[in-house]
Parts: C-alpha cells; sequence; structure tokens
C-alpha cells in the first residue's frame, strides 16, 4: 500500500498588501517530511508512505505567483517520481490566496489529480477556517478539518483522512464526498468552538460520523478575510450512502444557517481605547490585550502600532506589547546592545502606506540575535512598557515566546499581542481576556472591509434574504 504524501498549509488575507515569498515558507521535502513531528502518525499505519513535499507559513498576504508555482512544479515532480501508487494523502489548509489565481487549493488538488490519474483515491485534511469548491470535491475522494477553533486537534483531523483512505485501500470500498455550501462567512473569533453556538454545532459530529454509510462529517466556517467567490460556510460529508450523506448535509448546513445571527465573541470586546480604559480599571492581572485587526496568525501584517501609540500617549506602566514586525528597529536594537538608549521609529514597516511609525525612546532590554537575521528579536523599554520588535512577522501565543526574551507574561500588570482569540497557553493566565476591535487587514468588523468578489447574498454582509441548503455530489461518485 503505496501512499504519497504533502500539501501546503497557508491562509491568506486580500486586504493585506505584504506578499508572501518563498523564504516565508518552511519547506520539508522527502525524509524531512517524514521526521517531522507533524507527521510522526503515520508509522501507526500498515502503509508506505512516500514523503514528497509540504510547505508551511504563518498567514499572511497573497502568496506570489512565483513562489506558489515553483513550490507546486516541485511537489508535482516529487509526486511523479514517487509512483505507482495507491493514494494520496494531502496535509492543507484551505484559505491560500495566490496573485493572479482564484481558488488555489483547487489548482493544487486538480494538479495532483492529473497526475496520479483517476483510479488513485486523494484523502485530504483541511482547517476549519479554509474555503472549498466544486471544483475540489469533484478532485477528492474523502475530506476531513479541523472541529476546534483554537485548534487543538490538527493531529487528530490529520488521522482520521489517513484513516478513511487506509480504510478504502484495505477494504476496496470507495467513498464519496458531497457538500453544502452556506451562505454565512464570520469570523473565527465569532465561531470559536470554546463558545456557543460553535460548540454545540461541533458537538454534532461525532454522531454524524457514527452514521450508518457516513464516514466524516465536517463543518466549515470558511476564511472571511479572503475576498473571493469561495469564501463561505460550508457543511461535508465523506461515505457511501449518498441519502444518509444529503440529509447529514441539510441537515449540518440549516443548523449553521440558523445560528448565524448567535455568533459572538467570546470575551470582552470594544474599541482600542475603550479596551485599555478597561485594563487600566482592572484590579486582577495579567490582563491580556487581543489587538485583533493586525493579528498575524490570522493573515494581519503584524506591523502596526495602534495599540501601543495609545498606551504611550497614556503613560501605562507595567505593560509588554509582544510584538511589533519590525526589521529595521530590531536590526538597530540588536546593533546598540543591551544597556543603551535609542530613539527610532517602531511600526509601518512592512506596509508603509497603511501605518504611521512612532518614534519611541527607550533602553535596549534585550537582544535575542541569531545568524538567521529573519529570526532576531529585541525588547525596548519606553517608559513603563516593554516593547517586542521583530525582524519579521510572528505570534507571542506561547509563554515559552516570551521566556526567550527574559520576558513573564504572567507577571506583568497588561500584556498586549496581536491576536484573535487567545491561544491556549495565554487564554489561561488572561485576568481577563479582552479584545480590541483594532483596524487592519484581518478587521473583525468585516463589513466595513471592502467586497468586491465574495458570493452575493452573503451573511452578515447582506441580512434580509432567505436560503436553503443544496447539497452537491462530487463527479467522482460511482468511480
Amino acid at each position: 500500500m503505496r501512499i504519497a504524501v504533502g500539501g501546503i498549509h497557508i491562509e491568506c488575507s486580500t486586504y493585506n498588501p505584504v506578499p508572501t515569498r518563498m523564504e516565508d515558507f518552511r519547506v520539508l521535502r522527502g525524509d524531512a517530511l517524514s521526521q517531522a513531528p507533524y507527521f510522526a502518525f503515520l508509522s501507526d499505519y500498515p502503509a508506505h508512505f512516500i514523503p514528497t513535499l509540504h510547505a508551511r507559513a504563518i498567514p499572511g498576504g497573497p502568496v506570489t505567483a512565483q513562489t506558489y508555482h515553483a513550490l507546486r512544479d516541485e511537489f508535482l515532480e516529487r509526486l511523479r517520481a514517487a509512483g505507482p501508487l495507491d493514494g494520496v494523502y494531502l496535509s492543507m489548509h484551505g484559505a491560500m490566496y495566490v496573485q493572479g489565481m482564484e481558488d488555489a487549493e483547487g489548482d493544487w488538488i486538480c494538479a495532483t489529480r492529473a497526475v496520479v490519474g483517476e483510479d488513485v483515491p486523494i484523502s485530504v485534511s483541511y482547517d476549519l477556517h479554509g474555503n472549498v469548491t466544486q471544483r475540489i470535491i469533484d478532485a477528492i475522494d474523502m475530506f476531513s478539518t479541523y472541529r476546534t477553533a483554537p485548534h487543538i486537534d490538527v493531529q487528530e483531523t490529520m488521522r482520521r483522512a489517513v484513516t478513511m483512505l487506509v480504510r478504502c485501500l484495505t477494504d476496496g470500498v470507495r467513498p464519496h464526498v458531497v457538500w453544502a455550501p452556506v451562505p454565512v462567512v464570520l469570523p473565527g473569533e465569532k465561531t470559536s468552538t470554546e463558545d456557543e453556538p460553535a460548540r454545540g454545532l461541533y458537538a454534532r459530529l461525532p454522531e454524524v460520523d457514527r452514521r450508518e454509510g457516513i464516514w466524516d462529517a465536517s463543518l466549515m466556517v470558511g476564511y472571511v478575510w479572503a475576498d473571493e467567490p469561495r469564501a463561505t460556510a460550508a457543511s461535508v460529508m465523506t461515505g457511501t450512502d449518498a441519502a444518509a450523506m444529503q440529509a447529514a448535509a441539510e441537515e449540518m448546513a440549516t443548523a449553521y444557517w440558523d445560528a448565524r445571527t448567535q455568533f459572538r465573541f467570546g470575551c470582552w470586546t470594544g474599541s482600542i481605547a475603550e479596551t485599555l480604559d478597561r485594563a487600566q480599571q482592572c484590579a486582577t492581572a495579567p490582563v491580556v490585550v487581543a489587538d485583533s485587526g493586525d493579528n498575524p496568525t490570522g493573515g494581519g501584517v503584524g506591523d502596526r502600532i495602534d495599540v501601543l501609540r495609545a498606551l504611550i500617549e497614556r503613560d501605562v506602566r507595567d505593560v509588554i506589547v509582544a510584538g511589533i514586525a519590525d526589521p529595521q528597529a530590531t536590526r538597530a536594537a540588536c546593533a546598540a546592545g543591551v544597556g543603551t538608549w535609542v530613539t527610532l521609529p517602531v511600526g509601518g514597516a512592512l506596509d508603509p502606506t497603511d501605518t504611521t511609525p512612532v518614534e519611541v525612546t527607550g533602553e535596549v532590554r534585550f537582544v535575542l540575535d541569531d545568524p538567521q537575521q529573519r529570526e532576531r528579536q529585541a525588547v525596548i523599554a519606553v517608559g513603563g512598557i516593554l516593547v517586542v520588535v521583530a525582524a519579521r512577522r510572528r505570534p507571542y501565543h506561547n509563554i515559552a515566546d516570551f521566556t526567550a526574551l527574559g520576558l513573564d507574561p504572567r507577571q506583568a500588570r497588561i500584556v498586549v499581542v496581536k491576536s484573535g482569540y487567545l491561544s491556549p497557553e495565554l487564554a489561561p493566565i488572561a485576568s481577563p481576556a479582552l479584545m480590541a476591535l483594532s483596524p487592519g487587514a484581518v478587521d473583525q468588523h468585516v463589513t466595513r472591509l471592502a467586497r468586491l468578489h465574495k458570493a452575493r447574498p452573503t451573511f452578515p454582509f447582506d441580512t434580509s434574504f432567505t436560503w436553503s441548503p443544496h447539497v452537491y455530489p462530487s463527479a467522482r461518485k460511482g468511480r
């Protein structure tokens, strides 16, 4: 049983003008893919897995066409060399946008199908914030998505996709996929599975899995910050019983539609000024403030200083701001060294058209130097604010991200991170968690973003329309 493994994993905000290039991807090839922790579970299966290429990057702006085609073409070359194959497993995200192309995953998956032919089954795993199209459905045989946001079931989802593929090849039973798009597209911060109604909706999926003739039930939130027609929620079923799959797809699609007006942010939210007012009034600590509009793990640029500027103007003390993507400021701080006072502009280094930098004067408190200049970071004390600057776009979602810089977020009065809902490590220490509805490429006020290509009507951009589900089968049904 020979199964090829590969894929590409990124989500791209079309509102982020900073392109994603080759250097932004971590590319695993051959044995490096097999040895990566993400894919270690493959050794649990009675199959020979042939690693090809897997590319992964933190969310960002559109992938350059040159970068995409180089990665896709190398993957396809490795896929051809891996043959003959009994199956293919693709680990994808589902919200990639490539300059000059719509439905980039559709292109990748269809190119895979063209190489392996019509008889080789393809199983795909996705992020629930990915987008699906009929083109994708028509090219695959099995599909599974994350059921948690924040994502704590990544490997579990990958296992479901591989388990279905091994089952298909072992038993000689070929499943197919159906889907029901739902004209709703909401930010992930309103659809966290930690909160209702998403928690209850996703809790229903394991029961659907157990129904006769259904192998996997998936519910897609979609990716709202992609201004393209495929950005929508969807119910997707894999199985062998067409009637059962249609009924389940209609059921979950209808349930999601019926809940559309019930989705709420899972924590307190407000403008930057309102959020800082509340943070300063809190008697408990640390108050963790999410600068949501510039969240790099949602596709934000990561270089905006709206919250930092407001903190400086208020002369707030005992604050950590992690962090601002600014290669120039980071280079200057690292060159100056620990204990040196610097005056330099911070912010707007990646997208100067949208962000005016703030000039800061402060002491360099910590330098994390690295031969790879892109990994450099520094901490600058600006009054009572410890400002983290980084040479590249990156999140600060884990405690280790702070301790590596000599910082302890648990001891600060206020911690500001560029995030949406908080990560599993930061959420437990937040006392409380507050979300600033700040501007940026992943603005939570989605209806104030330009909508040139999204399907119409779509909630919440449109609110006065009726809808009933329609289930579309894969063209591969019956193969």
